[in-house]
């Protein structure tokens, strides 16, 4: 096997005052409304004749906010070829449950055949397809694995769920959303990386490591219904009936654990500023989004949207 370097490429715009996160906001019930709306206001077209490698959250087959609505996979994919991209390939390793399975309950597989696009169960793959992967100062005592196929990909999507994340991540957003790429062993009796990760006291520095091996052409997060305690299967639902979509997984995630705040949510996720929350401050000491509350630039279509920014902004720059 062989061993990648961390992937090197702009996840935030660059203006004269410096780099600045782009995160689109649309308020909205309808899911597959939102995903378009939400793509057209980023204002960015980083798919156009690449093949996609598409990440969903599909950890368990518990419903949304427990795992991806089909409504967003349906409009994404839709989305996606609507923007000419080439072949869509999905890949996940589900944690609670045996992956092949959870995408048949949760209808991925059917979809995949009637749209047309690929799907690989991660759990299949031989050792061989797999990169050894690491990052400086990295907190994995043995690096960690992702998917030859995912590295080699010449644009990575990915789709993430609003909730929080009671077996020690404290949130599960973008940056969380990751570590369903990365490999649980590569044989039998080899060396458990999930175990590793989650009995470490490093966990959430650990999650924001795997992110350093790639940077994603696109990130859309449902936000329509989220799980303020619990998690990631299931906890307390609200409806903060917004979708966003950006590049930078720092400032998504910011803007998702503001949401979360806004609606109450647990001591862990509460505490601090939100630059303060350990997946977020090792993923900026990494160089992968925005260092700071003041360099997200919210997006909104219209008033609701905007209202809504607007809280999102105060709670963001809260001290």
């Amino acid at each position: 096997m062989t061993e990648a370097a961390p992937t090197e490429a702009p996840t935030a715009t660059q203006t004269a005052t410096g780099w600045i996160g782009r995160v689109a906001l649309v308020r909205t019930a309808d899911r597959a409304t939102g995903v378009s709306q939400a793509i057209d206001l980023l204002g960015e077209n980083t798919v156009q004749g690449k093949d996609i490698f598409l990440k969903p959250n599909y950890n368990s087959a518990d419903p949304t906010p427990g795992s991806t609505h089909i409504d967003v996979l349906r409009a994404l994919v839709l989305k996606l070829r609507q923007l000419g991209a080439g072949r869509i390939t999905l890949g996940e390793r589900s944690g609670m449950g045996d992956t092949r399975k959870v995408l048949q309950q949760r209808g991925v597989l059917d979809l995949a055949q009637e749209l047309d696009f690929d799907t690989v169960v991660f759990d299949e793959l031989a050792e061989e397809d797999w990169v050894r992967c690491d990052s400086p100062g990295s907190h994995w005592k043995q690096g960690f694995y992702l998917p030859r196929l995912v590295l080699e990909s010449p644009a990575l999507v990915q789709t993430c769920c609003l909730k929080t994340h009671r077996y020690g991540g404290h949130f599960t957003l973008s940056l969380k959303n990751s570590v369903g790429l990365a490999a649980r062993r590569l044989t039998a009796k080899s060396h458990n990386f999930m175990d590793e990760l989650h009995t470490s006291s490093h966990q959430r520095r650990m999650i924001a490591e795997i992110n350093a091996a790639y940077s994603p052409a696109l990130v859309v997060l449902d936000g329509v219904e989220a799980f303020t305690n619990g998690g990631p299967d299931r906890g307390r639902t609200v409806r903060p009936e917004v979708m966003l979509a950006g590049r930078d997984r720092v400032a998504l995630d910011a803007v998702g654990v503001a949401i979360l705040r806004l609606f109450g949510t647990t001591p862990d996720v509460s505490y601090g500023t939100i630059f303060q929350q350990e997946q977020i401050a090792r993923a900026v000491e990494l160089g992968l989004g925005v260092d700071s509350p003041e360099k997200i630039e919210l997006l909104s279509a219209d008033s609701a949207g905007a209202a809504f920014a607007d809280r999102v902004r105060e709670a963001l720059l809260k001290k």
